[in-house]
């Protein structure tokens, strides 16, 4: 801890009453989460019997262009009955949809169930496989709930961690920490993810909010020059990948993390326990780029940009994040390719102990920013404000930290 920190440790966060406050609210929030998500599963694993099975005809509902599939490995095929009362949705390889004629008709059966809703197949469905589909339509219907509990989840082990280890932070940084958690559980629940590539809605805010979570932790151990937050970036590393897998986009990040991060990490974790601050082992020693230095990294963000934009925007790989617009697709991918190239400069930077990563890391969450905004990933535009308050407060910190150092180095000279 530095000595600006000891001023404001004991502050009014760390207070008796705060520390109640901080525990109550823990409690709460858990007791609130561990009741709705019993509620959800509950309401999912419901057993709902058929009460009624009969043939019907159904029509295809959209046309290919409405659908815009490319290269998908499942392009999903929506159908209905000629009164509207019954729908059905087939899921075709991308070949067989591409071969599918205008106004497409398909016979199929409807399933009525005890609950008075309808399942419709185009065969005859197992018991196994209208199972399934009952909970898909009970996790869609609790969504909300779900969505609910994992806010409220977020913010619980939020409180627990500075209840825990709160005489670590400072007021400001606990404040900072707590807010940026809070606002990502409300917008999680204000504007909930739909599903991507067959996979629910729901899992993919989990990730997001765990993504944000294991983020601004690290985000806040690095602005203190801690080297454990690169134990924690190791999850954060971990999860991104996954998020990066399931979404099918951004392959450069992706190889980015998991071929430079992850082993990045590790080595910069042993490297900044080697340099500690000579009169607090709790920080590490940090210091500044000349200019000369800087003008080379900046051509070389340039260069990789162009390079590897080029090479992602000629994959045929194609997800449905973008609803198969080809014009955002490329663009993201020259965005992913910028934000690959300065977050390998931010890692480096970091290992060395450069001040500037923190330039870095707020030109990354801008571009990122930008990438999750076209991706209609919100919650995540919480993630980026928490980087970018954090990177200005972890610059102002590193540098006060260099020029009170350069100071004393320079009295020891002169002695």
């Amino acid at each position: 801890m530095s000595s600006t920190d000891e001023k404001t440790r004991g502050g009014f966060m760390q207070r008796p009453l705060s520390i109640r406050i901080k525990k109550i609210l823990t409690v709460l929030l858990a007791a609130a989460t561990l009741a709705l998500i019993a509620l959800s599963v509950t309401r999912i694993l419901q057993k709902t019997e058929v009460t009624e099975q009969f043939p019907a005809h159904f029509v295809r509902v959209t046309e290919a262009g409405e659908e815009e599939y490319e290269d998908e490995t499942v392009c999903p095929v929506e159908y209905e009955t000629e009164d509207g009362a019954y729908t059905c949705v087939v899921n075709y390889t991308f070949e067989e949809w591409e071969a599918l004629p205008t106004g497409h008709e398909i016979d199929g059966f409807v399933y009525r169930l005890s609950d008075g809703r309808a399942l419709g197949f185009d065969h005859v469905a197992s018991e196994a496989e209208i199972r399934a589909a009952v909970r898909d339509l009970n996790t869609d219907a609790n969504r909300s709930t779900l969505s609910i509990a994992l806010a409220l989840g977020l913010m619980a082990v939020s409180f627990l961690l500075m209840v825990l280890w709160g005489h670590f932070f400072t007021d400001y940084e606990q404040i900072w920490f707590l807010s940026i958690m809070v606002l990502a559980g409300v917008i999680s629940i204000l504007v909930p993810e739909e599903d991507v590539n067959g996979v629910k809605g729901v899992y993919i805010m989990a990730m997001y909010l765990l993504d944000t979570f294991l983020n601004i932790l690290c985000e806040l151990l690095i602005a203190k020059q801690s080297k454990w937050n690169f134990i924690v970036s190791v999850f954060v590393e971990i999860t991104e990948i996954v998020i990066c897998i399931v979404l099918a986009y951004r392959f450069a990040t992706l190889a980015t993390t998991l071929f430079f991060w992850l082993p990045i990490d590790i080595i910069s974790f042993i490297n900044w326990h080697k340099h500690p601050d000579r009169q607090e082992e709790e920080l590490t020693r940090v210091r500044k780029l000349s200019g000369k230095t800087r003008a080379l990294i900046l051509t070389a963000i340039a260069v990789w940009t162009v390079v590897v934009g080029y090479f992602l925007s000629g994959l045929s790989i194609r997800t449905d994040l973008f609803g198969g617009n080809a014009t955002v697709e490329t663009l993201v991918a020259y965005l992913d390719a910028c934000v690959s190239a300065v977050a390998v400069v931010n890692g480096v930077l970091i290992f060395l102990r450069y001040q500037e990563q923190w330039i870095a890391w707020m030109v990354d969450a801008v571009l990122e920013g930008v990438i999750n905004i076209l991706s209609g990933q919100y919650v995540l535009l919480v993630l980026k404000a928490g980087y970018i308050t954090n990177s200005t407060y972890g610059y102002v910190k590193w540098r006060k930290y260099i020029r009170t150092h350069e100071k004393e180095e320079q009295n020891l000279l002169s002695l």
